[in-house]
C-alpha cells in the first residue's frame, strides 16, 4: 500500500473522542472556521496519533507526559505511512490541539514545539500555458458541436471554467457561489474563501457573458440564495463534480489528465504575474493571507525579466 493511501481501522473510544477531540473540533469550526476539509484532516491526525500512543502503551501516560524522544519517535515512524507534506500537516494540526488544550489548562507544555519534521521538497505549481487555457476553454463548445453532450452541460461547464482560470477561484468557492453574491452590472462576484473570509473578484467580460447565458437561457427565475453552478434539476454541484468534469475537458482538449481545477487558479495567478501585474494585487485577488503565499507564483516571472533586461538595458 502506497503512502497516504486510506486505511481502515476500527471508531476511536467514545471517551477518547468526547474528551480529547470534541471540544477541539468544536473549536475549529466554530470560532476559527476552518474548512470541513481542515477539520477532517486534523481529526485525521488526532485519530492517527492516538492509535500510535495506544500501540505504544503511552496513552495511559497522558499527552502532557510526552517528552522529546517520544514525540521524535511517533514522527519517525509516521514518515513510513504518509508523505513528507501529509507528515507536516498531520504535526500542525496536533500542535494546534495541544495548544488548544495549554489554553484551556489541561496541558502545561506542547509536545509538538519544535518537533522534527522532515524537509518539504520545494514544489512549483502547476500551471497550463495561455495556449493550453484557451484549448481547455473550447472544449465544452466543442464538445456541443460533436454531439457529445447538451447546451446546458456546455454552458455550464464553460461557466466554471471561466469562473476557476478568470476569476482564480478555489473549487470549494465555485460550488459554494450564490446568485446574490454576484454582481454582473459591475462584473465582480463576492467570494467566502477560506476561514469565511470575503473578498471580491473581478469576472472578465467573458465570464460575465457566459454567466449571463447560462442564467438566462438555462436557469430563469433564479434567487439570491441559488447556486450558481447546478446539475439540471437545479441541485449544487459538488466539488467531486467539478474535478471529473475538468478530468473529461483535459482529456478531449489533449492536455495532461493530472492538472486539477486548482491548477486553473494556479494558471490565473501566473499569466497574470506574466503580463505585469502587481504580486501584491493578485495576492488580494487570490485571498491569501501571506505574501510568501504569492510568491511562488513569481518564478514564471524571471525569463520576462530577463527579456525585458535583455531588450531594455545598454549593457545586456
Amino acid at each position: 500500500m502506497s503512502k497516504d493511501a486510506p486505511q481502515r481501522h476500527p471508531p476511536l473510544p467514545e471517551d477518547v473522542v468526547a474528551a480529547w477531540w470534541a471540544p477541539f473540533g468544536e473549536h475549529l469550526a466554530r470560532e476559527r472556521r476552518c474548512s470541513p476539509y481542515t477539520v477532517r484532516n486534523y481529526r485525521a491526525a488526532f485519530e492517527d496519533f492516538y492509535r500510535w500512543l495506544a500501540t505504544a502503551g503511552l496513552w495511559e501516560r497522558g499527552i502532557g507526559a510526552l517528552g522529546p524522544r517520544e514525540i521524535r519517535d511517533f514522527v519517525i515512524e509516521a514518515q513510513r505511512r504518509y508523505g513528507r507534506r501529509t507528515l507536516h500537516n498531520h504535526v500542525s494540526g496536533l500542535r494546534s490541539l495541544c495548544r488548544f488544550w495549554m489554553r484551556r489548562g489541561r496541558l502545561k507544555r506542547n509536545p509538538f514545539s519544535g518537533a522534527p519534521l522532515p524537509k518539504l521538497e520545494k514544489r512549483l505549481p502547476q500551471f497550463l500555458t495561455e495556449d493550453q487555457a484557451r484549448a481547455l476553454l473550447a472544449s465544452p463548445v466543442r464538445l456541443l458541436e460533436n454531439g457529445g453532450c447538451d447546451a446546458f452541460t456546455a454552458c455550464r461547464d464553460r461557466l466554471a471554467m471561466e469562473l476557476l482560470y478568470g476569476a482564480g477561484l478555489r473549487v470549494s468557492e465555485l460550488v459554494g457561489l450564490n446568485h446574490g453574491a454576484v454582481d454582473l452590472a459591475e462584473g465582480v462576484a463576492r467570494v467566502t474563501g477560506k476561514g469565511r473570509k470575503q473578498r471580491l473578484c473581478p469576472l472578465g467580460r467573458v465570464a460575465c457573458a457566459v454567466f449571463a447565458r447560462f442564467r438566462d437561457e438555462f436557469t430563469p427565475g433564479v434567487g439570491p440564495g441559488d447556486p450558481v453552478l447546478c446539475n439540471p434539476g437545479g441541485g449544487r454541484i459538488t466539488v467531486r463534480s467539478v474535478q471529473l468534469m475538468i478530468k473529461r475537458h483535459l482529456a478531449l482538449a489533449g492536455l495532461p489528465l493530472d492538472l486539477t481545477p486548482h491548477k486553473l487558479r494556479h494558471s490565473f495567478a501566473t499569466h497574470l504575474l506574466n503580463a505585469g501585474a502587481d504580486l501584491r494585487i493578485v495576492q488580494e485577488l487570490l485571498g491569501h493571507a501571506q505574501l510568501v503565499t504569492t510568491q511562488v507564483y513569481t518564478h514564471v516571472s524571471i525569463a520576462r525579466l530577463k527579456d525585458v533586461y535583455n531588450k531594455a538595458h545598454p549593457r545586456a
